[in-house]
């Protein structure tokens, strides 16, 4: 005879287990990822690099680094990690939190899952844009909101936006350029020091992680969910309430249009506010982001970014939807 263990009955906790356990193992992987990318630019990348690769005006080479997720595919939570090295390696201030905001929306893996989860292969060919209007205004804007923000950092030094132990950082590799330097460590030390690297970048990543996750595991599992269906239908609420829902909800850019897709409460522009302001701030980042920028900078990006997407969503999904071209 075979016995069968009882299952638990159903609460509160146990949910609020589930949720949090399925987020942390998500997200975990594509942390790690980042950290050990991360490891590798600090330990292989050589200083100032990037600096002489890009564009020596300032504004081309912010208007570029918005295209890099499509090189260098990462999702929100790699991108930290892997932009908190880069500005240590030598890359302009400006072009790093365009990269940071970009490469979550601008990468192919992204561009794909929303194609399929609105149903926008349809008809999709070389020579017509097909129904995919949310893929595109998705693309697009997220490209856009990603330069303004790049281009307003562009007036700032990193002393005023970065946290003090990374500023010093980027003063102290400053000071040291032009000086002669030890002699190159070998293949295995560079590995070594790659990995403790990575080790510390992911601790000090994991914790506000954690403590992101075990809010949104909270609001997932502790709050009536149906509320938002009250002030779907108003104009005026649909936008900012489904905008705090991609916040709470803090979902990995490459699975999130598929939460959007079915939301038939909300209009098309609302549900392009949700896929654009999530991937760039949701509350995993909220607090991944204090680990590199002040706090004081943190609270202006989450406000600026909420603004000017809550702002620039309606007027760009009905631009796009004017440019559809019937299959």
């Amino acid at each position: 005879m075979i016995f069968l263990a009882a299952l638990p009955e159903p609460s509160r906790m146990g949910d609020f287990l589930m949720a949090f356990l399925s987020i942390i193992f998500e997200g975990a992987p594509y942390i790690l990822i980042g950290t050990i990318f991360s490891g590798i630019i600090d330990a292989f990348l050589p200083a100032k690099l990037l600096d002489r690769v890009l564009p020596k005006s300032k504004v081309l080479s912010t208007l570029i680094a918005g295209f890099l997720g499509l090189v260098f595919p990462v999702c929100e939570c790699a991108v930290v990690p892997v932009i908190r090295r880069l500005v240590q390696k030598g890359l302009p201030l400006s072009c790093a939190v365009t990269y940071m905001l970009s490469a979550p929306i601008m990468n192919p893996i992204v561009a794909i899952s929303t194609l399929t989860a609105f149903k926008e292969f349809e008809g999709l060919s070389w020579a017509t844009a097909g129904n995919a209007t949310m893929t595109i205004a998705r693309l697009s804007l997220g490209y856009l909101v990603a330069v303004i923000v790049g281009l307003v950092v562009l007036r700032f030094k990193p002393g005023q936006v970065l946290r003090a132990s990374i500023a010093n950082k980027i003063e102290a590799a400053n000071a040291e350029e032009g000086h002669e330097h030890a002699p190159e460590a070998n293949f295995n030390g560079k590995l070594v020091h790659a990995m403790r690297s990575s080790m510390r970048d992911f601790l000090d990543t994991a914790m506000y992680f954690a403590i992101g996750v075990i809010i949104t595991s909270a609001f997932n599992t502790q709050i009536n969910q149906a509320i938002l269906n009250t002030v779907a239908g108003n104009e005026w609420l649909a936008l900012p309430s489904i905008m705090g829902l991609a916040m709470v909800l803090s979902l990995c850019s490459t699975s999130d249009a598929f939460i959007a897709a079915p939301m038939a409460a909300f209009s098309m522009a609302a549900k392009l506010a949700f896929l654009v302001f999530g991937p760039m701030m949701d509350i995993k980042l909220l607090f991944m982001y204090s680990s590199v920028f002040q706090r004081k900078v943190v609270v202006y990006l989450l406000v600026g970014l909420f603004v000017l997407i809550g702002v620039l969503a309606t007027p760009w999904m009905n631009l796009i939807q004017s440019f559809y071209i019937k299959p």
